[in-house]
Formats: C-alpha cells, sequence, structure tokens
C-alpha cells in the first residue's frame, strides 16, 4: 500500500470498531473538535499493531509522513495511532525535528491528546536535545492553557522512569515556576502531576517548590503534592 492507501485503510479499521458508548462517553471526558470515531484504547492498539505491520522496513521518512497524514485527518483515533507508532518506533522518534514535532501538534485541544503527545514526543525530544528550552518556554507563556499544558507535562519524561528519564530537577523546576500561580485547572492539574514525578527523583527540591510558592499555587496542587511527599500515594 502506498502512504495514501495506508492512512485510509488505518480510518475503515478503526471504523470496524466503533462503540457507541465509548463515542458518547467521549464527549464529556475529552471533548474535542476533531472527529471522535468511538473506538477503546485497546482496539486502538489493535490497529496501531497492525498498522506498524505494513510499515515494517519503510523509511524512517515515510513513518513519519504517515504519521503526520494521519494527524492531519482531524480523527482522534488516528492522532493517537500517530503518536503511539512514533513512540514504538524509536528510530522514527529519533529521526523527528523540530518541523516534524510542531506538524504533529495539530488537533491538541483536549488533556488526552495534550499529554500523549508530550509525553510520548515532545518530552522525549527536548530530553534529547531536538526540542529547544525556547519552544517549552514559549508554550509555558501562551495565551493558550493547552500549550501551557504542553509545556509542564513535557517534563514528565524528564523524570518518570517508564519514560526513559532519570531525572532533571533543574529544568522541571524551571517550567513549574512558570506556571506556579497559574489557575486553569488543565494547568494546575499537569503542574501537580509534574511535581509529584519529580519527588520520586528528588524529594528535597519539590519540598523546597512548595514552602517557596505556597502564596500561589493552586489549592489542588497543595493538597496533591503535599499528600505524596507525606504518603506517596496522590490521594487518601
Amino acid at each position: 500500500m502506498d502512504n495514501e492507501a495506508m492512512v485510509q485503510w488505518t480510518i475503515n479499521e478503526l471504523e470496524k470498531l466503533v462503540d457507541p458508548e465509548r463515542k458518547e462517553w467521549s464527549k464529556g471526558y475529552y471533548p474535542s473538535s476533531m472527529r471522535i470515531i468511538g473506538v477503546k484504547v485497546p482496539d486502538q492498539r489493535v490497529v496501531r499493531k497492525k498498522l506498524m505491520k505494513e510499515l515494517k522496513g519503510k523509511p524512517m521518512e515515510d513513518v513519519i509522513k504517515i504519521s503526520k497524514m494521519l494527524v492531519d485527518t482531524d480523527i482522534f483515533e488516528c492522532q493517537q495511532v500517530a503518536y503511539e507508532i512514533l513512540d514504538k518506533n524509536k528510530k522514527a522518534r529519533s529521526a523527528l525535528t523540530q518541523n516534524d514535532l510542531e506538524d504533529l501538534r495539530k488537533g491538541l485541544d483536549n488533556w488526552v491528546s495534550v499529554d500523549t503527545y508530550s509525553g510520548y514526543l515532545a518530552g522525549v525530544a527536548w530530553r534529547e536535545g531536538t526540542l529547544s528550552d525556547g519552544v517549552i518556554e514559549k508554550w509555558a507563556h501562551s495565551d493558550n492553557f493547552w500549550e501551557r499544558r504542553t509545556a509542564v507535562v513535557s517534563t514528565v519524561a524528564l523524570n518518570q522512569k517508564a519514560r526513559g528519564g532519570t531525572g532533571d530537577v533543574k529544568r522541571t523546576l524551571w517550567v513549574c515556576e512558570m506556571v506556579a500561580s497559574d489557575k486553569q485547572d488543565m494547568v494546575a492539574k499537569a503542574l501537580s502531576w509534574a511535581l509529584r514525578e519529580l519527588s520520586k527523583v528528588d524529594r528535597e527540591p519539590v519540598i523546597e517548590f512548595m514552602e517557596m510558592y505556597d502564596d500561589v499555587l493552586p489549592s489542588r496542587v497543595k493538597r496533591e503534592v503535599r499528600k505524596k511527599l507525606e504518603t506517596g500515594k496522590k490521594n487518601g
């Protein structure tokens, strides 16, 4: 199959797996301007695995191009398949340029898309030096709260072992400082996550950060991060 045929095949395969209840649930859980077909994550991954078999042996340039084409469909599930393909294909992910990463940002208007993009692609690219500090800073100061969340969630890949992170106190707190007083709930949730993830690597800088910004931090952040520091859990 050529590239366009592969994209259409992916859409057709996803449409075979539509779950009406999932589609209705998605409207409230992660509403998006993209078309949501209504396919559960395990079923999305079945399609992604089949597509990866078709892509086996293709040049990295084609893998990246097809991933961009999937994102350009403006279909939520296609976007998720694209991000997972690049996450699983380490050579293709490492070959991404800053321009590629910008092209792949299309449709980041819900927390699932933002977190998948940030955790699988942007955060890793930043850690490895493909994405510059300047881009992360631009996002952190954006008027668009989804871009601010993207910047914050990108720190998770610096610290989370499952994403290959080994810990980066300096860059994580640099981003956290830029959004410390941000009261937008999606950003506050991301800040809480970033700090809790960093605390698994190094507790003391997080404790100091919490004390320094106590007067401006959203209550959610103070509650969840302190609970994590005290009990090792987010809640309870």
